[in-house]
């Protein structure tokens, strides 16, 4: 049986965890790759939507390391309001954010529902579509910087 091609020619290979950067949030994050997440997620606390000048908005807390990191708050628009299911099955609405991720050379926008991941090992979980067009190597981490 020969193996089939790949739809595309991939951007970059990364690893089960990587450091990544969110440039316009002036945050540095350790991320883990998950191909089984549709959207990707980052751990939010204090979660508020609230409406400005005919837009809508959303401020939340968020820590780039565990709970002993210091708080950064955000008050950016709001994208988004989706159902998701977690991977204990539940399902609950979440909001959405846009912004940019540079993970090594490549920098693009992504979609980030807001949940509790404080009792999760990593602060942002990137989803499929923010793994669009690389490759994961499960058995390796930090291809692209260490943290």
């Amino acid at each position: 049986m020969t193996m089939k091609e790949l739809p595309y020619t991939p951007k970059a290979v990364i690893g089960r965890r990587e450091m990544i950067v969110l440039p316009e949030m002036h945050l540095t994050l350790c991320a883990k790759a998950d191909t089984g997440a549709r959207t990707s997620a980052l751990h939010a606390e204090d979660i508020e939507s609230f409406e400005e000048d005919g837009q809508l908005w959303v401020s939340f807390t968020t820590r780039s390391g565990g709970p002993d990191t210091p708080p950064h708050v955000f008050r950016m628009h709001l994208h988004d309001r989706r159902k998701v299911r977690s991977s204990n099955g539940q399902e609950e609405w979440r909001y959405v954010i846009r912004t940019l991720l540079r993970l090594g050379d490549l920098e693009y926008p992504v979609e980030l529902t807001l949940t509790d991941r404080r009792d999760m090992r990593h602060p942002m979980l990137l989803g499929r579509r923010a793994l669009r067009r690389l490759l994961v190597a499960p058995g390796a981490a930090f291809l692209h910087g260490e943290p």
